[in-house]
């Protein structure tokens, strides 16, 4: 962190620069962000660089409830997220007050609320003791940096909103093509999108890249409901003619969701998620880093929960069984990468919950 110096040492030439520059970060930043954690992760940081703070941090309210949901922190070292209710208890009452309306200006803390028709929140900065106190000009950049957040952040807020709505209404259509054809497999879905969420979180997928996913958990097989159901329900060997019609449905899935304009970046999830690392699959013989990242994965979690389902011809295998085989294919039908990150979590409480979970 640069020594903080006083804002009264700069010109009026200077002070406008200062002033066009926090418009202009703030700008970039709000225009290449479309999730609100890393949205204020990074606002702290400009925050901090523009004013000289030697910390700064913002409260975000809850929409209904107007209770304090999640505060973003720069240390000056390293951003810090709090969301659990213990840490939110920490707040102090004046901070607390900032954030339902009222403002703050002493010599080495600065908290102004972030107001658009409600309160959304709060944005503070804080200098230590021994340094330079904060002046008009400080507070003023901060308040332009405010007025950029709060317009950001409602933003962010409606576009959530409306993905959660894409989301359900995606989860309804999945539930219509599981009711026609498999409901064991609808009764997991849910855990099943739980598993795949956070084998991709393990691998610091992108969050466009894991909403991604998100929606092919739904999707990746609506074209089975073209196969017909005693191909689907036979308990002996598939006849040549039998096994095309079953390798189809991937491409059968694509032609079902293609028309829908925003689920384009889902299309090659659903094609390739029963491509081999090895080149052995379908629909077309892709290998290794040829197979799009998110079909890899999705390979993974959804050979898993085959394997542990309850088939027709089959009994469902446990989960060390099923793991096994994972490990045993690695790097054959499997990207070794997302093998080994699906092992790891399988050690950890909560994933291992919902592999059990999809075993039942």
């Amino acid at each position: 962190m640069p020594k903080i110096q006083s804002s009264y040492t700069f010109s009026s030439q200077e002070k406008y620069k200062r002033v066009i520059a926090a418009v202009h970060m703030v700008y970039r930043l709000v225009n290449s962000t479309y999730n609100t954690r890393e949205l204020l992760i990074r606002l702290t940081r400009i925050i901090c660089q523009l004013v000289g703070a030697s910390s700064s941090y913002v409260h975000i309210l809850e929409e209904n409830t107007r209770r304090l949901k999640l505060i973003a922190v720069f240390n000056g070292k390293v951003n810090i997220l709090l969301s659990k209710k213990c840490d939110l208890k920490k707040v102090s009452k004046v901070e607390l007050d900032v954030s339902h309306g009222g403002t703050i200006v002493l010599n080495h803390l600065v908290g102004l609320p972030l107001v658009s028709d409600e309160n959304i929140g709060a944005i503070f900065m804080k200098r230590k003791k021994n340094e330079a106190v904060f002046e008009d000009f400080d507070r003023e950049v901060l308040a332009v940096v405010a007025e950029q957040i709060v317009t950001a952040v409602k933003n962010i807020q409606l576009y959530e909103q409306q993905q959660k709505v894409i989301l359900d209404s995606i989860r309804s259509m999945g539930k219509f093509f599981e009711q026609h054809r498999s409901m064991d497999f609808f009764s997991h879905a849910p855990i099943y999108y739980k598993i795949v969420t956070s084998l991709a979180e393990s691998l610091h997928m992108t969050d466009k890249d894991i909403e991604t996913l998100q929606y092919a958990c739904v999707l990746h097989d609506t074209g089975s409901v073209d196969v017909p159901y005693q191909i689907l329900a036979k308990k002996s060997r598939l006849s040549a003619e039998e096994f095309r019609t079953i390798r189809n449905h991937p491409q059968k899935s694509v032609d079902m969701i293609k028309p829908v304009a925003f689920l384009k970046p889902v299309l090659p999830v659903v094609l390739y998620h029963h491509e081999r690392y090895d080149g052995n699959g379908y629909p077309s013989g892709l290998k290794g880093e040829e197979i799009p990242f998110g079909a890899r994965v999705m390979a993974v979690a959804d050979a898993f929960a085959a394997m542990v389902s309850d088939r027709p011809y089959k009994k469902g295998l446990s989960c060390n069984e099923a793991l096994g085989e994972l490990k045993k294919e690695s790097g054959i039908q499997f990207d070794p990468k997302v093998v080994n990150a699906f092992c790891k979590l399988a050690k950890k409480i909560k994933f291992r919950k919902y592999l059990s979970l999809m075993a039942k």
